[in-house]
């Protein structure tokens, strides 16, 4: 007789893989990264924003909240805690940074 093994098996093989999904959900957690770049402390405890990837060079000057940001592509500049809209080309994206992280922005997909 094949089949489905019994219940208490199931829950059995699904308990013994628990620490393993908890674990890797901590690991990811923990790393501050967002679908956007990642956060790390800053070193004074102010906020800043690490443009690090300007999209292949084809956006023109990088805007940010509507204005040139106005520090180089890979340079922290400062930046209020809170959401922002960055802008290249006709596409805006949207990102949080955190008061006192360094939020180094890194992804245009979708």
């Amino acid at each position: 007789m094949g089949g489905e093994p019994p219940r208490s098996q199931v829950t059995r093989m699904h308990l013994a893989r628990l620490p393993l999904w908890l674990g890797l959900a901590l690991a990811v957690s923990c790393t501050g990264h967002d679908l956007r770049g990642r956060s790390t402390p800053s070193k004074d405890g102010q906020t800043y924003l690490v443009i690090a990837d300007d999209n292949g060079g084809n956006c023109g000057p990088m805007r940010v909240d509507g204005a040139v940001w106005p520090h180089a592509i890979g340079k922290a500049g400062r930046i209020a805690p809170g959401t922002h809209v960055i802008a290249c080309g006709d596409g805006d994206i949207s990102f949080r940074v955190d008061s006192g992280q360094t939020f180094r922005f890194d992804y245009w997909g979708p």
